[in-house]
């Protein structure tokens, strides 16, 4: 899943200079190798801390040829996603992924281990399928429409769900309200094809309404026309805890869901009676499952239990292979890790990098984390999270925050030219940060760009060949950087935000309105979740 935010993204150039010109065998050139030099002898110009000289610019001279050279990071990638494949928390697939995330650290030099916890639910789809069954004229251009379930969705009985069709446009009261009796039917939700950032908000944000309605007026189940073109199918979930949902749901291929509506639309009033449908879906449930954080460490030499947060989710749906969602972004973890250790020097801090599990069900193993370690969370002084895909960073979302922003840019002025200063100070949720920013903790989501991710997102179309390995590189550098740079300061880079300031920020940042949507609410409210009031 990734950050679902609601903000404005500006696509920016990257200046043309020999120092960031990759090379498509991933070696650097004579006159890069020349650059990096420069930079080396200028360490003293670019400083980390407005008061201080600091190491970033010589760090950032020695992790460029590490990560922008010849590196196991692409390779690794392609064992996750070709060998391993799609990776739905409590699969089999999972668990082969936590050895991979095992071995990765291992490789790399840095000490690992792994942290259990349980998920609530072991989902998996059966047969799903759905078809046209009423009236003839129907039927006859096809009964058998293109379908997956949505992630932990009730299936149906072997049977499975016979009723009338009824089109319920947007899903909104005005539109369910039109829609007349619901009692009984299987609803069909129009949607917009999503191309923004904005777009995959509202596919998050709008199921719970349409939900709460179709289970209190007694529906028999919802379909969601595909978000995607050229019947490209996906998987999400609207259960966001990680439980199973209330209500029988799939994603219908978009040109069969708008056929199907059509349809409909033609059988109104018509002698021929209502369109019927036939959705089964015996999904395979069970649990609860052990599953598992891999946590790498590179321990920090003057404070040591003082930690800066590197991650990103390990886990995705099984469509596709998780390449963009987020695999390749494990793999910049893994590798950023790898670059820190050969610096072969120490940061003040210590680094922390870690693959979360259970995110697509609601950033559960994230969750679970902040619970295993409540007592250490004055002393993480930052996380920093990658989830979207290997577009280029644009900068950070600081979590509502602007304090730690001209910090940040002291630690981000080697690589100015870059253009990775483009900071904005949302707050949302949708991936591993949350519950870290509900504590109060400084977080820090990478803003990238959407390149091919959207288009790809949860799908089966979501493979290693979509990944941009130059860019790649590059969001490898600015995440080691980042996580250098902080756990390096002499100061941290922000406080622990007090309870009384995380409500007003929740109201300044609109995130209490998302959580009220999304359920949350009340958990943080009553201070079962974040921190206690």
């Amino acid at each position: 899943m990734a950050r679902s935010i609601c903000v404005v993204r500006l696509v920016l150039s990257l200046v043309a200079m020999d120092i960031f010109a990759i090379p498509s065998r991933g070696q650097l050139s004579p006159s890069q190798t020349d650059a990096l030099s420069k930079l080396q002898s200028s360490a003293n110009s670019a400083a980390c801390s407005a008061t201080e000289v600091s190491s970033c610019a010589q760090a950032a001279a020695k992790l460029m040829p590490v990560i922008l050279g010849d590196s196991p990071m692409i390779e690794n990638l392609r064992k996750l996603t070709d060998e391993i494949g799609g990776r739905v928390s409590g699969t089999p697939e999972m668990a082969k992924a936590v050895q991979w995330g095992v071995a990765g650290f291992r490789a790399a030099g840095v000490d690992v281990h792994t942290e259990k916890y349980k998920l609530p639910v072991m989902w998996k789809e059966g047969a799903t399928r759905l078809i046209i069954t009423a009236p003839a004229s129907a039927i006859a251009g096809g009964a058998t429409l293109r379908v997956v379930s949505e992630g932990w969705a009730p299936g149906t009985t072997r049977e499975g769900i016979e009723a009338n069709a009824l089109d319920i446009g947007d899903g909104s009261d005005a539109e369910m309200t039109r829609a007349g009796n619901l009692k009984g039917a299987i609803l069909l939700v129009h949607t917009e094809i999503g191309s923004t950032w904005a777009d995959l908000f509202n596919e998050y944000i709008r199921p719970p309404g349409i939900i709460a309605r179709a289970l209190k007026e007694g529906a028999a189940a919802i379909l969601w026309t595909g978000a995607r073109e050229r019947l490209l199918l996906y998987r999400h979930t609207n259960s966001l805890n990680g439980e199973v949902d209330k209500i029988s749901q799939a994603v219908v291929a978009r040109e069969d869901a708008l056929r199907l509506a059509r349809l409909v639309a033609a059988n109104q009033g018509s002698s021929q009676g209502k369109v019927r449908v036939k959705l089964t879906m015996p999904n395979e449930i069970s649990g609860p499952v052990e599953q598992e954080n891999v946590v790498g460490e590179i321990r920090g030499y003057e404070k040591p239990d003082e930690v800066v947060i590197l991650g990103a989710h390990l886990d995705s749906w099984e469509l596709g292979t998780g390449a963009l969602d987020n695999g390749c972004n494990a793999a910049l973890v893994i590798e950023a890790a790898r670059a820190i250790k050969a610096m072969g020097v120490l940061p003040k801090r210590t680094i922390r990098f870690i693959l979360f599990s259970g995110e697509e069900q609601g950033a559960i193993g994230s969750h679970e984390y902040v619970k295993a370690h409540a007592a250490e969370l004055d002393k993480i002084r930052a996380v920093i999270v990658f989830d979207d895909g290997s577009g280029r960073t644009s900068g950070f979302s600081l979590g509502g925050r602007t304090d730690t922003d001209a910090p940040l840019r002291q630690i981000l002025k080697p690589l100015e030219t870059w253009n990775v200063g483009e900071h904005t100070p949302d707050a949302s949720f949708g991936t591993d940060n949350f519950d870290f920013l509900l504590e109060g903790v400084p977080t820090f989501v990478a803003n990238q760009e959407v390149s091919n991710y959207l288009a790809n997102y949860h799908a089966a179309s979501d493979t290693f060949d979509k990944v941009d390995q130059r860019e790649l590189k590059m969001n490898t550098v600015i995440a080691a950087l980042t996580a250098w740079g902080i756990a390096d300061r002499s100061e941290p880079i922000g406080k622990r935000q007090t309870r009384s300031e995380l409500d007003a920020m929740v109201k300044q940042t609109g995130l209490d309105r998302q959580m009220q949507l999304l359920g949350y609410w009340e958990q943080w409210q009553s201070g079962a979740r974040g921190r206690k009031p």
